[in-house]
């Protein structure tokens, strides 16, 4: 994990020294006209609109550095602002990134943490135009995605209908697992707890259910019945799901979940940070995607085999 008695420190190098490094030799998509250099990146958007999101990043609230690598932060970072571009239906472009960190922190961290995110940003073909480096008591990583609709509208969690099916595409419960997993000590389930560290949504299937035809849309940062309860809110109808719909991820997680005592289901529905989509289709789901459940008339509500769920939904930042 990471250590800071490599090489010379942040303020040892100085500001500019460091973004110089940061940004050398890294190759910009098409859609960058300027980037990092001026005082501000250009960047071309064909549709004419621009989806834009901005998540953060604090030491040992949302990433530990005794658990993760910088590169894995850094990963994490770029993805789970990804997925937020995804569940509007819409594509990746560009990542404006302004990190904090304590003046003696390694200047070859901070390079790994960078390399991470152009790694992350690589798959989607995006790129890192711009940002900020400043002086902060932990690190903190601050990053705005900027996306593409492609001519598309945006798909919003607005639109949910009775009637509608309801869908998800990716994994559910594998970072709650994961990090029960660390926070427990157990070095077993290698998978689950890299999962916790790096997750992985479910890239260009946002504009799939899009083009499918997606009434509703948002990917699980904050729990299954979190998000979903967003929809309903939003939408103003209720939503039911069946458990046995959600058998795999279940399954999954069921050795993990005996060596804790606790229930799988847990995990997979109030269990957050893997940005898997979660949408609702007024046809079947394009393929890929698996039916959970169904739109309900209203009052917005979220129920799980016909009954509301006894335990943890989800998320809650100031808990």
């Amino acid at each position: 994990m990471a250590t800071d008695d490599a090489g010379e420190s942040l303020a040892e190098v100085g500001e500019f020294a460091v973004i110089e490094r940061l940004v050398a030799g890294r190759r910009q998509p098409d859609a960058v006209a300027v980037g990092p250099g001026d005082d501000a990146a250009v960047l071309r958007a064909a549709d004419g609109r621009t989806v834009v999101s901005t998540d953060m990043l604090v030491q040992d609230r949302h990433f530990r550095l005794d658990w993760s690598t910088p590169h894995q932060v850094g990963r994490k970072s770029i993805a789970q602002n990804a997925a937020d571009v995804e569940a509007m239906g819409a594509r990746a472009t560009a990542f404006v990134v302004a990190f904090g960190a304590p003046a003696d922190t390694s200047a070859d961290l901070a390079l790994e943490l960078a390399d991470g995110m152009w790694h992350e940003a690589g798959l989607l073909g995006a790129g890192i135009i711009g940002g900020d480096l400043v002086s902060a008591p932990q690190w903190v990583i601050s990053v705005t995605v900027l996306g593409d609709l492609d001519g598309r509208e945006p798909v919003r969690r607005t639109g949910a209908r009775p009637g509608d099916t309801v869908a998800v595409c990716g994994e559910l419960g594998r970072s709650a697992a994961g990090y029960a997993l660390w926070h427990n000590g157990i070095e077993r389930f290698d998978g689950l707890l890299g999962r916790h560290l790096v997750p992985e949504p479910p890239y260009g299937q946002g504009r799939v259910a899009a083009d499918a035809g997606a009434t509703a849309m948002t990917d699980v940062s904050d729990g299954l019945l979190a998000d979903l309860g967003h929809i309903a809110d939003g939408s103003g109808v209720g939503i039911g799901l069946r458990t046995d719909a959600l058998s795999a991820d279940r399954d999954a997680l069921a050795e993990a979940a005996a060596a804790l005592d606790v229930d799988p289901m847990a995990w997979v529905l109030g269990g957050g940070e893997d940005h898997a989509l979660v949408a609702t289709f007024p046809q079947a789901p394009p393929n890929g995607w698996t039916p959970i459940g169904r739109v309900l008339d209203g009052p917005p509500r979220v129920l799980v085999d016909d009954a509301a769920w006894q335990g943890n939904p989800g998320w809650q930042s100031f808990d």
